[in-house]
């Protein structure tokens, strides 16, 4: 997969990028990230990117120039020659002849990222992420340039650029051969729709604390069991919501029934 990145800080990125498993994975040629300065694409003496908006207000603006031409250009750079066709807004989507690209806003007013989100964002060969800063962008940006908004949570961050950073992360890991083990990232949390369940490992006591006697028992069945129950243990607890939309088995419901009555007897 193919990340690209505009933003006003690009020498935010390196740091994160190139460490652990992002590195790896662009070192084993599975994620190729580039990063392109807004700035380079502003007009002028001075390389104005923003603007005080229209009637008044605090802040500034992004100003769509600079943004237009930074991903026309880009896809104009992917396709050599060709002229860039800018689709309806209706279909909110780039291309040049028969080529698209996912063009992603990060904002506060997006759809909330989750793992499902992240997963099927791992559908395209390539992405590019806008980082949204200060106020936001020109709406004009939104209505003819951006095809999807994204938020990784109700919260204001100084600008987009640690979001696309936990967007970049998240969709990584889910490339194959990324993390290794092929079924590595479906254990996550979130990624069965529950929250992972405790870890353990060496030394087998710690301060008197012992690891359960099921994990120390090489007994696979029981031992995945007992992950099941406590992933359904921690989820009742932390997120019972996402029970909700769970996929459960009988024996799932069957020890949700348990924790139900433990706790009414409490």
């Amino acid at each position: 997969m193919h990340i690209d990145i505009l933003t006003l800080f690009p020498e935010m990125f390196p740091g994160y990028l190139n460490e652990s498993i992002l590195k790896r994975a662009q070192a084993a040629g599975l994620l190729h990230v580039s990063l392109h300065n807004l700035r380079d694409y502003a007009s002028g003496k001075h390389r104005v990117t923003d603007e005080p908006p229209y009637g008044g207000g605090g802040g500034m603006v992004l100003k769509p120039g600079p943004i237009f031409a930074a991903v026309e250009s880009l896809l104009l750079r992917l396709r050599s020659g060709q002229a860039s066709n800018l689709q309806s807004q209706n279909e909110k989507r780039l291309e040049i002849g028969d080529w698209r690209l996912p063009l992603i806003l990060l904002t506060p007013q997006g759809r909330p990222f989750t793992q499902q989100v992240a997963q099927e964002l791992t559908q395209h060969d390539r992405l590019l992420l806008l980082c949204g800063r200060y106020e936001g962008v020109d709406e004009r940006v939104r209505q003819h340039l951006v095809t999807d908004e994204i938020s990784i949570g109700d919260f204001v961050l100084t600008g987009g650029e640690l979001a696309a950073m936990v967007l970049v992360d998240a969709v990584a890991r889910l490339l194959p051969g990324v993390l290794g083990a092929e079924d590595a990232a479906e254990e996550d949390s979130h990624a069965t729709g529950l929250l992972e369940g405790p870890h353990y490992t060496r030394p087998e006591t710690f301060r008197n604390w012992s690891v359960p006697e099921v994990l120390r028992s090489g007994h696979a069945a029981n031992i995945a069991r007992w992950r099941r129950e406590q992933a359904l243990r921690r989820t009742w607890q932390r997120r019972p919501n996402l029970l909700l939309t769970a996929e459960l088995s009988e024996a799932d419901r069957w020890f949700l029934g348990k924790l139900a009555q433990e706790a009414s007897e409490r």
